[in-house]
C-alpha cells in the first residue's frame, strides 16, 4: 500500500538515544585506544542505532533522478538541456561515473525519469516516473503547481518503501538534470534567507559573467514569488524541480522506514534541506556524503549545521559522492562488528 506524504511525516521517529549508545559502548571495547578510529566510530554508531537492533548494509541503493528545468533557457548553464536525455541513456548503458562506482562497490543505481524533457518511455531498466516533460521557467512563473511538487515527491516516498521492503535500507541520492544548480540555489536561497549571490556558483562551469546573470535570474525569481520559508512545498513548487522534489520524497520516505541515507552534493543536498523543513527529525537518518566544488554547498551546509565526511572537490552529481559515502558507512560498520574486543583478544586495556 502506498503511503502519502501525510502519512510519511506521521511515521517519522527520532532515533532512539540509548540505541546510539549501546553501539558507542561497543565501539569503547574494541581493540584500539578509545576514539581512535575518529569519525568512523560515530558514523557507525549512527548507522546501527538508525537500523537497531538488525542493523546490516547488504542492501545498497543509490537512485539517481533525472529531470529537466524550464529555467534552462535562460542561459544559465553550460550544456543544452538535451545532455539531460543522453546521459540518461548513458547510465543505462553503464558509462557514466555513478555507474563506475557503483559497480566498484556493489551498489544498485536505479535511474528514473521524473521528468525529463525527452519521450524515453521504450528505455528498457529505466524507471519511468514523468510527472511532466520538465518544469515551467521559474524566473518567468511557478515552476511547478504543487500537485506536481507533491506528484514528485511521491515518486521517491513510493521508491523508499518498495526497496525497504526489498531489504535495501542504506540508500544514496542522486540526480541528473541541466539548470537544476539554479534551481538548487533558489531553493537554499528561499530557505535561508541568503542572498543568492552567496549560494549561486559555476554549476556545470560557467564564467563569472554568466554566473552574475545566473545570480539575478535567481534574485528576480524570488522576488517575483517570493516564497514562504516555512512552507516548504511553496519554496518547492516556486522555484524547486522534479528531480530535487523525489529526492526530498525519498528522505522522507527512508527516514519513515528507519533507512539510512546518504545524500549526495549540492542538489541533493538541496532535496534534504527541503525534507528537514518539512520534518526536521529526518537529520537523524541522514550521513552528507561530501562538501561540493560548487561554491554555496559549503555555507549551505553551514546553515544546516552538518558536516559531510568528504571533500574532494566533486560537483558531478549523479550520486558519485554518495557512492564512496555508502562504502564508508558499510566500513565503519564492519569495523564496528569485526573487530575483537579486548576481552575477546585477551588484550590488556588502558589503566
Amino acid at each position: 500500500m502506498k503511503t502519502t506524504l501525510e502519512e510519511t511525516l506521521r511515521a517519522i521517529q527520532p532515533v532512539q538515544a540509548e540505541h546510539l549508545e549501546h553501539y558507542r559502548d561497543r565501539l569503547d571495547q574494541l581493540t584500539k585506544p578509545r576514539g581512535s578510529l575518529g569519525r568512523l566510530e560515530e558514523v557507525a554508531a549512527r548507522f546501527g542505532a538508525i537500523r537497531h537492533p538488525r542493523p546490516h548494509t547488504q542492501g545498497k541503493v543509490i537512485f539517481t533522478f533525472a529531470a529537466d528545468h524550464g529555467v534552462a533557457r535562460q542561459g544559465v548553464s553550460l550544456y543544452p538541456s538535451e545532455v539531460t536525455a543522453q546521459m540518461v541513456r548513458n547510465f543505462l548503458a553503464g558509462g557514466a561515473a555513478i555507474n563506475v562506482l557503483c559497480r566498484h562497490y556493489g551498489i544498485r543505481n536505479v535511474v528514473v525519469d521524473v521528468g525529463v524533457d525527452a519521450d524515453l518511455s521504450q528505455l528498457e531498466g529505466l524507471r519511468h516516473s514523468k510527472v511532466a516533460r520538465g518544469t515551467q521557467d521559474l524566473s518567468q512563473g511557478q515552476a511547478m503547481t504543487r500537485r506536481q511538487a507533491l506528484r514528485a515527491m511521491q515518486v521517491g516516498i513510493d521508491l523508499a518503501q518498495e526497496f525497504a521492503e526489498e531489504g535495501f535500507h542504506l540508500m544514496g541520492t542522486g540526480e541528473m538534470g541541466i539548470g537544476n544548480t539554479t534551481a538548487s540555489s533558489a531553493v537554499f536561497s528561499a530557505l535561508s534567507g541568503l542572498d543568492p549571490d552567496k549560494t549561486t556558483g559555476a554549476g556545470t562551469g560557467i564564467d563569472q559573467q554568466r554566473r552574475r546573470h545566473k545570480v539575478e535570474v535567481i534574485r528576480q525569481s524570488l522576488q517575483r514569488h517570493r516564497p514562504d520559508p516555512s512552507d516548504p512545498l511553496e519554496v518547492l513548487s516556486a522555484v524547486g524541480g522534479f528531480e530535487i522534489a523525489a529526492i526530498a520524497g525519498l528522505i522522507l520516505g527512508g527516514a519513515a522506514l528507519r533507512s539510512a541515507l546518504v545524500v549526495d552534493g549540492f542538489i541533493s543536498t538541496a532535496g534534504a534541506a527541503l525534507a528537514l523543513a518539512f520534518s526536521p527529525t529526518v537529520g537523524d537518518y541522514l550521513f552528507f556524503s561530501h562538501c561540493s566544488n560548487e561554491s554555496g554547498h559549503a555555507r549551505v551546509l553551514r546553515w544546516l549545521g552538518v558536516r559531510p565526511l568528504l571533500d574532494l572537490d566533486l560537483r558531478l552529481g549523479e550520486g558519485t559522492g554518495a557512492a564512496i559515502a555508502i562504502d564508508l558507512v558499510e566500513a565503519s560498520w564492519k569495523l564496528l562488528c569485526e573487530m575483537a574486543t579486548f576481552g575477546e583478544a585477551a588484550v590488556s586495556q588502558s589503566s
